[in-house]
């Protein structure tokens, strides 16, 4: 059988409510769990005039931390003013409570992780497509006074409408607090910048230009530019050794090491970026149409616009 001629069942993009988690939050009702995350649980309910949003309920444990409320306030009021076409806005907030959360549109789609791990590489020209287009959304999330700090496959989600950049505006909050002395680690080790690791300079814009180039390298070849194995090798690779390009596309290279540059300073900005995909693409053009994605993949994504009905009930806001 060839590699990706068949695939393998989707995951759930669903999953019931289990017996912790939660019915109601601030008097949105709960209708299914989306996921999982570092920072808590992610679950599917609706606006009262019917709009399906996605509600993250940030973990006990961060909750408690003074500091994490302290920065978590600064950072949910800086991403509800992020606003672009590549960045999922956020809707609603309550960073008081005794367990913090926000609320986000539901964007019907694939994480880049999971439609690499069942599809495999990107081609070329979705590839630029999707890499402008995060960088775009980076422009949007760095001018509200917001740096991501954990942009990575499984928080870019491809769909019909193009690449959307989730979970921005959370990672920073968790970065000061106590928990961060502890075996809880903000951001993820593979998409770390050197400066992330180190912890000098500061983590800042440049430092998500960084896991742009490891996102881009994923996207194009579904491996890693510094190597697979365990975390601290990973680390150390990243900070000390160059990449190795060799399985990218030759014409994506320069852009995917000048993202990758040791010294922040040495980065390009979103707009370079998006420059430089413009000048790859045919005709020194990016037009993003409705087939940007390839067929099988594009098809999948549709699928997921159906919300299951065993798990929604009543799609009203409760009162």
């Amino acid at each position: 059988m060839a590699a990706h001629d068949e695939h393998p069942p989707p995951r759930p993009q669903f999953g019931p409510l289990g017996p912790t988690d939660p019915r109601e939050v601030a008097g949105y009702a709960l209708r299914a769990r989306i996921g999982t995350g570092g920072m808590g649980a992610v679950y599917l309910s609706y606006t009262r005039g019917g709009q399906p949003i996605a509600l993250k309920v940030v973990r006990g444990e961060f909750a408690e931390d003074p500091d994490f409320r302290r920065r978590f306030t600064a950072e949910v009021r800086a991403a509800r003013r992020v606003q672009g076409p590549y960045t999922v806005p956020v809707l609603d907030s309550n960073t008081e409570g005794a367990a913090p959360w926000l609320a986000t549109a539901y964007i019907p789609g694939f994480p880049l992780a999971e439609a690499v791990r069942r599809h495999g590489p990107l081609p070329l020209d979705t590839v630029l497509l999707l890499v402008a287009g995060v960088a775009e959304a980076l422009a949007s999330i760095h001018g509200a006074g917001v740096v991501h700090r954990d942009l990575k496959p499984g928080n870019v989600l491809l769909s019909a409408e193009g690449p959307k950049v989730i979970d921005f505006g959370i990672a920073q909050a968790a970065d000061t607090t106590a928990l961060t002395g502890t075996d809880v680690r903000v951001g993820t080790p593979a998409y770390m910048a050197p400066e992330q690791i180190v912890g000098n300079p500061p983590a800042g814009p440049a430092t998500d230009l960084f896991a742009l180039g490891i996102v881009a390298h994923f996207a194009a070849t579904g491996g890693h530019p510094f190597g697979e194995g365990g975390a601290h090798g990973l680390m150390y690779r990243i900070v000390q050794e160059d990449p190795d390009l060799s399985a990218a596309p030759e014409v994506l290279r320069p852009l995917i090491a000048a993202c990758l540059a040791k010294r922040p300073a040495d980065r390009p900005g979103p707009a370079q970026v998006v420059e430089m995909c413009r000048a790859l693409s045919p005709g020194q053009t990016l037009q993003r149409r409705d087939g940007w994605l390839p067929p099988a993949l594009a098809a999948q994504v549709s699928q997921r616009d159906t919300v299951p009905v065993s798990y929604t009930h009543s799609r009203a806001h409760a009162t």
